[in-house]
């Protein structure tokens, strides 16, 4: 893996991460259009990548992060599912999921369509009736929601807000427990993931992860401030439109 590469995979990861378009299978695709081989560490760099985005979130709200207790407790309930499910399942994730197309592709495009399904119900519901408070019942349906995303195209952003939509939760108050939900569930991810592979690592490769890492971080922060100001006039319709398209351009034009 090149500089270049690492680089563009952190950009990548970056734009992607907090938007319903599933970072992970970007970083899938677009590894296998810069010709990145398959490989334990890509499969490794692709996962801590996702931390350097996801502390952005930390800079962002560092202020909540300290104050707010409440809100933690919430969090770490939420967060149990995701836990139980990606140990359990760690294995199959990293071996089978994490190098297949073919599952990123489907679950881009089916979840294109829900996406877009779901936003024309949505617009037709009470907006005034949509919640500010996130309950601990509901914290643990949302965290329910997120385990989803342990297969790669699925969207672990996506997941989430949808089902604080359908919880009858504000579109801001979702997404940005989304944002803070992330928080935990990828430094755990990375942190395991590293325990478990980082001893088969050289140096040379602990340095493009500290690239990735970097790049991720600047741009995840400028990410997360632009869909916050998008969502206040816009749904997800453009996103679910959008995974459709590349599901099918890069089928038609790269697999075929």
């Amino acid at each position: 893996m090149t500089i270049l590469q690492v680089i563009i995979l952190g950009v990548v990861e970056g734009v992607t991460e907090f938007l319903p378009i599933s970072s992970t299978g970007h970083l899938i695709l677009t590894s296998k259009l810069l010709g990145v081989a398959d490989s334990e560490f890509t499969r490794s760099f692709e996962i801590a990548i996702q931390f350097g985005a996801i502390l952005s979130v930390v800079g962002l709200y560092f202020k909540r992060f300290i104050t707010d207790k409440e809100m933690w407790k919430k969090i770490l309930l939420a967060f149990i599912p995701t836990a139980i499910f990606g140990f359990v399942f760690y294995k199959i994730i990293k071996r089978f999921l994490l190098s297949n197309s073919i599952i990123v592709l489907w679950s881009l495009f089916l979840g294109g369509i829900v996406l877009i399904l779901f936003e024309l119900w949505y617009r037709r519901q009470n907006a005034d009736s949509h919640s500010e408070n996130i309950s601990y019942k509901k914290a643990f349906s949302i965290g329910v929601m997120q385990s989803l995303a342990i297969i790669p195209g699925v969207s672990r952003a996506g997941a989430t807000i949808v089902g604080g939509l359908l919880m009858g939760i504000s579109r801001k108050t979702i997404v940005e427990f989304s944002f803070l939900l992330a928080v935990p569930t990828m430094a755990a991810a990375t942190a395991y993931d590293l325990y478990k592979s980082a001893g088969s690592f050289s140096f040379g490769q602990f340095h493009l992860l500290a690239i990735g890492f970097v790049v991720s971080f600047i741009v995840a922060a400028a990410s997360i401030k632009w869909l916050l100001y998008f969502i206040k006039n816009h749904t997800f319709i453009s996103f679910g439109i959008y995974r459709i398209i590349v599901a099918l351009l890069f089928w038609f034009l790269v697999l075929r």
